[in-house]
């Protein structure tokens, strides 16, 4: 039997390297929290449980803060005044790292800058499940179609002025930081974050790295 020669596989070191990003708001983000109301019903629904009649009745201030992705100090108290003092407080908030991740990787697979979204996915990580958002939100309201065409009215928090901090880990044998910056840039233009961002044909959750 031949002689199998032995190979020797060269497995280069990995470079990781942390960055921080400061992304500004180039218009307007609009919260999309599930509330945990709507988690139930839809929770109820996939399990089949009965429906009780009719509906309760809307509460819009309740709606906007629950829209919210509260850090700290979310008020047990959903109203005005509650919502008030959480502010007063310091109340920080958040929006999923993830989705500033997804519009960075989508954006650069879109536009052809890069040849697909697995290799991107794994080349950088953002610190944390949260990216603070720095600003105070307003409450918004908004009319929607749902189901079979039905109208509906929509309470949400709304940034006027954002910006936000994060920290970046990223493979620099992969990505530089460079275009890392541009991929994030590219993410905001293209992309956006939140409810009706330009993805999605809106025009809102645009930003840009400063």
């Amino acid at each position: 039997m031949p002689v199998k020669k032995e190979e020797t596989v060269f497995i280069p070191a990995i470079n990781i390297q942390k960055a921080t990003i400061k992304l500004v708001g180039d218009s307007p983000l609009i919260m999309h929290k599930w509330s945990e109301k709507a988690k139930k019903e839809i929770l109820d629904k996939q399990m089949k449980k009965a429906k009780t009649k009719g509906h309760d009745a809307k509460d819009p201030v309740r709606d906007f803060i629950d829209s919210l992705y509260w850090i700290d100090s979310e008020p047990k108290e959903k109203t005005e005044d509650g919502f008030a003092k959480a502010i007063q407080n310091g109340a920080r908030f958040g929006f999923p790292s993830t989705a500033f991740k997804a519009a960075a990787v989508s954006a650069g697979y879109r536009s052809g800058v890069t040849k697909d979204k697995v290799s991107m996915n794994a080349a950088f990580h953002i610190d944390g499940e949260f990216v603070e958002i720095h600003g105070i939100p307003e409450m918004r309201e908004d009319m929607v179609r749902v189901g079979m065409g039905t109208a509906d009215i929509r309470y949400r928090g709304e940034f006027k002025e954002w910006y936000a901090v994060f920290c970046v880990k990223y493979n620099a044998s992969a990505i530089s930081l460079e275009q890392l910056v541009n991929l994030f840039n590219l993410g905001g233009f293209a992309c956006g974050i939140g409810e009706w961002r330009a993805e999605k044909g809106g025009a809102f959750g645009m930003f840009h790295v400063e």
